[in-house]
């Protein structure tokens, strides 16, 4: 993969432009979850001991190109400071005379915070006028935000164009993740694909049916493939209008001689209730009341052995409805099995998506697979095989 690290940078003395995701939840205007604070740190650290200047640059919420107070990203400035244990000057805006005087007054190894930058609506438009006003602020620009890095804005692709362009110490590890797991990894390459639609995923579905040696699939969009089978689901999730390209991706993998690993028992509920009374059922027995809302024993024990045999696995998506108890024994057990083998090294386990990683911190295993991106829309469209403006942008710098 062909970008720029920092590790190559001149950075004594000079400006350096950060792109990071401070999209954080807020309650109450205080940081409710500090992460994607804490995974800037490393980068503003690299840069700040090395003598740069730190500037960052990120949006927060969707003010679409107006000043909206509640949007500010001022809130940040003292959980920030007190991450890194050193001062963060605040502009009141990204550009213009406030936010040269910001960034003028800082030393080697200081740190300021620009205002939202999606106040200004060249932002999402990635306007050139806008881009240069940026660039005047800085001597390089450093993206470490591989999380909007799907998005073709001006902090994000503009300024590549207009400076020395750098991943970030966070985008490097994210972009070599990646590559390791899908781009160019160790075979055999197992992929666990779940969730409630097959909808929402045919080009991810589509994608890797033509990269991966086996893949499974779970959750709700599995019933639309079981039914696509003849087989009955009763009264599950289940896009049957769907049918006809579920047994075309299922055709697209026997062709690419990727094995479809779908499920072989389930496990079903007349509701999603806590405690409520399951069965476990072979997939001829499931009944006109019931709805399926977990894989069974047998599907996640060939899972488990499917992972023993595999040197790679990339996971998007659970296999039940986990967040109910107890249809998430599908999910932990193989959430464990997985990564106990990354533990061991026996596998490079790469996760990412919303659901998928609430789920491994539900099993309490996140920390032991190799990698989990919290990228969400970033992480699919790459699963999706489609370019990345923000990462093409830096390839290009």
């Amino acid at each position: 993969m062909g970008f720029r690290k920092l590790e190559e940078a001149d950075l004594k003395g000079k400006r350096a432009l950060v792109r990071v995701d401070f999209n954080v939840p807020m309650e109450g205007g205080k940081v409710s979850d500090d992460t994607r604070l804490r995974a800037a740190l490393p980068t503003i650290h690299a840069l700040s001991v090395r003598g740069a200047k730190v500037v960052l640059l990120a949006h927060f919420d969707r003010p679409k190109g107006k000043r909206v107070p509640e949007m500010s990203l001022r809130p940040l400035v003292k959980p920030l400071s007190a991450l890194l244990e050193q001062p963060v000057a605040f502009a009141d805006d990204c550009i213009g005379p406030d936010a040269a005087k910001v960034v003028g007054k800082l030393e080697d190894g200081g740190v300021a915070l620009l205002e939202n930058v999606r106040f200004h609506r060249g932002e999402e438009a990635d306007d050139q006028r806008f881009t240069q006003e940026l660039a005047k602020l800085g001597d390089l620009y450093v993206n470490d935000a591989f999380s909007v890095a799907h998005r073709s804005s001006a902090s994000i692709v503009g300024l590549a164009s207009e400076l020395p362009a750098y991943a970030g110490l966070a985008m490097q590890l994210e972009l070599e993740m990646l590559e390791a797991a899908l781009g160019n990894p160790k075979k055999p390459v197992l992929g666990i694909v779940g969730g409630s639609k097959v909808s929402t995923k045919l080009d991810l579905l589509n994608n890797l049916v033509r990269k991966l040696d086996r893949l499974a699939i779970g959750g709700g969009m599995a019933n639309t493939f079981l039914a696509a089978q003849g087989h009955q689901v009763g009264a599950s999730m289940c896009e049957h209008d769907l049918a006809d390209t579920a047994r075309e991706i299922i055709a697209s993998a026997e062709k690419a001689g990727c094995e479809l690993l779908l499920p072989i028992d389930v496990v079903t509920a007349e509701a999603v209730e806590p405690g409520i009374a399951t069965n476990i059922r072979s997939l001829d027995q499931v009944q006109a009341s019931d709805r399926i809302l977990d894989a069974g024993p047998r599907t996640v024990e060939r899972l488990l052995a499917a992972m023993d045999a595999s040197k790679t696995l990339i996971w998007n998506g659970p296999l039940g409805v986990f967040e109910v108890p107890p249809f998430d024994a599908g999910t932990v057990a193989a959430a464990k099995h997985a990564g106990e083998l990354a533990k061991l090294g026996r596998i490079i386990a790469v996760a990412g998506g919303g659901d998928t990683v609430s789920a491994l911190n539900h099993a309490g295993v996140a920390g032991e697979f190799t990698f989990v991106s919290t990228a969400g829309g970033a992480f699919l469209e790459w699963m999706e095989g489609k370019e990345l403006p923000g990462v093409a942008a830096l390839q290009q710098g």
